[in-house]
């Protein structure tokens, strides 16, 4: 059994594969994934980009770099999926961490809304490539992983932080708070039993 968590950022992306059992698991992987193209600087904060663009050139910017983001993540994804399975790691269901699932429609101010305008399409460009490869995907907003993560796991929250923060000691490189968002989406991951076509019922 392997889940996959993915705390999602404004071009890239923490990823953490968690092997089971579910009541016993272990850290496979803790990786960067590109979400963005490095060789086009703009693609990692698109909307910041379409913010400065003249009315003339904004819209065909848009669709430009919406692309550039869509081709990027796709292509990472697969090559992390393949990876896995080369290491024996079968990965069937993603967990996605965003900052937010505000409407963007709803803010206000421009340079806010391009963040939030940002966060909603790198999270779908993944939903999207997770329905490519069909992998069942669902989203947590991260100010309610740990309490989401507790009523499924049965577990308190400072336990599950205990044991989210010992899980990460034999990893190289760091365990910071986007991976341990990521090693507790992953868990989710692994312990869900049916398939997942949207967010997890207590995300929003």
């Amino acid at each position: 059994m392997t889940g996959l968590g993915v705390r999602v950022k404004s071009g890239w992306a923490t990823a953490v594969v968690l092997a089971g059992p579910a009541r016993a698991p272990r850290v496979a992987e803790r990786l960067i994934i590109a979400l963005s193209d490095p060789a086009v600087p703009t693609s990692r904060q698109p909307y910041h980009a379409v913010l400065r663009a003249s009315p003339r050139t904004a819209a065909r910017l848009e669709r430009t770099l919406r692309h550039v983001v869509d081709r990027a993540t796709r292509r990472s994804l697969t090559r992390l999926l393949r990876d896995c399975r080369a290491a024996g790691h079968a990965v069937r269901r993603m967990t996605l961490v965003v900052g937010s699932d505000i409407d963007p429609a709803r803010i206000g101010n421009d340079h806010i809304r391009a963040h939030a305008l940002e966060g909603r399409l790198f999270r779908t460009a993944l939903e999207q490539a997770a329905r490519a490869r069909r992998l069942a995907c669902s989203v947590v907003v991260e100010r309610t992983l740990y309490a989401t993560a507790a009523a499924a796991l049965k577990r308190s929250e400072a336990e599950l932080r205990r044991t989210v923060t010992e899980l990460g000691r034999p990893v190289t490189g760091p365990w910071r708070s986007d991976e341990k968002s990521a090693m507790l989406a992953a868990w989710l991951a692994l312990r869900a039993k049916t398939p997942a076509t949207g967010r997890h019922p207590t995300s929003h």
